[in-house]
């Protein structure tokens, strides 16, 4: 496969992988805590207010990824930083997994996306960013 193909394949699915967290981040601030396991009624305004809060940061996350998407070859010391934030998340949330059990499909799906997807892109990003320095050189 050449460099430029693999490339395009990689924004197609950084691409893909950003609609999660701008998705769920915006339900969350229009919907708020409510969205989760159908909780109606928050427990209290702080819990509300810090879960908007979350989602906005969320949301912004995905942003930020979707501004890798152009030119991603470029963009690894970002991407990195992203996927750190992302993984340190994940990790975040197995704790959780550990002291209170396994959480709601959502949330499963999140941890799926945390520990292994962007891991993975992250690895995927790297190639793809050596390939194409190699042309760069072999120029």
């Amino acid at each position: 496969m050449s460099p430029e193909t693999e490339k395009r394949l990689l924004q197609v699915a950084a691409g893909i992988a950003c609609l999660v967290p701008l998705a769920m981040g915006a339900a969350s601030i229009v919907i708020g805590p409510s969205i989760l396991s159908g909780i109606d009624d928050p427990p209290a305004r702080d819990l509300d207010s810090h879960f908007r809060y979350l989602s906005g940061i969320f949301f912004m996350l995905g942003i930020a990824f979707a501004s890798c998407v152009p030119g991603i070859e470029t963009k690894t010391a970002r991407f990195r930083l992203l996927g750190a934030m992302v993984v340190l998340g994940g990790l975040a949330r197995l704790w959780s997994v550990a002291e209170y059990g396994l959480p709601s499909d959502g949330h499963r799906f999140g941890l799926v996306m945390e520990l292994g997807i962007v891991p993975l892109l992250m690895l995927w990003q790297a190639r793809v960013a050596r390939r194409f320095a190699g042309q760069i050189r072999g120029a």
